[in-house]
């Protein structure tokens, strides 16, 4: 049954010591109260709200409580393997190679297994960025369903030392909603190494599509980043490829 209703009747009810019931006193109980079966909380973090008829047929509903701490995700990952065979592209503008592609419908399968599949994905605009994500978009379906924006700065900003992470911080914050509980950054080296070791306080290396798996908590974004400052983040573990 998901919910429990006491309709309204008069009680008498005594409690003893040994705290068993009988008739006494007269109670006035609720004409209904329903109480909601637990839910599945992970994506969600407003609980329903209450509502309790009174005997007197007026509808009350408990107030809005301010939002409780949880659990907020970040992966940092760097691009799949890209390909040098044509010398004349830019370094913005080389594709993936075949090792690339296959890494990445692997690393995307093994997020999704892992429960780690984002609901905003920010991602450096550089093309072999744009085919990791395309890959993983058509492997699992969560990816697809993320909302997505790309960023010319997250491919300068990787070659900057000690910006990337404050940078990160900065974009997160202005894109995400309080709702959104797991984020994606898809980026560059030494970049993504860097603000990943910055955020964890552990040396962290990132190969090409590996993913760092970075966890705290806040009831926003900017508390979660305000609350774990550098080196507050826990590494939950570094997904690779075969």
């Amino acid at each position: 049954m998901n919910a429990l209703t006491l309709c309204r009747h008069n009680y008498n009810i005594h409690i003893n010591s040994h705290n068993h019931f009988s008739a006494s006193a007269k109670l006035n109980w609720p004409k209904l109260l329903s109480i909601p079966h637990p839910r599945n909380q992970g994506t969600s973090t407003r609980p329903s709200s209450l509502l309790i008829e009174t005997v007197e047929g007026q509808v009350a509903a408990d107030s809005e409580k301010a939002p409780s701490s949880v659990a907020r995700r970040l992966i940092l990952l760097r691009h799949a393997k890209s390909s040098w065979e044509d010398p004349s592209l830019k370094d913005h503008d080389r594709p993936l190679s075949e090792k690339g592609q296959a890494d990445a419908v692997e690393i995307s399968h093994k997020l999704q297994q892992l429960g780690w599949v984002p609901q905003l994905i920010l991602s450096s605009n550089a093309l072999r960025t744009r085919e990791t994500l395309r890959i993983m978009q058509q492997q699992v379906k969560g990816f697809l369903e993320a909302e997505v924006h790309y960023f010319s700065s997250f491919y300068s900003i990787a070659a900057m030392d000690g910006q990337t992470a404050e940078h990160l911080q900065r974009i997160i914050c202005n894109y995400s909603r309080d709702d959104i509980l797991t984020v994606m950054c898809m980026g560059h080296n030494r970049g993504w190494e860097e603000a990943a070791s910055m955020l964890t306080g552990a040396s962290i290396e990132l190969k090409t599509c590996n993913a760092a798996l970075l966890e705290t908590t806040g009831k926003s974004w900017d508390e979660a980043f305000a609350l774990a400052g550098h080196g507050g983040w826990k590494l939950q573990g570094i997904v690779k490829p075969s």
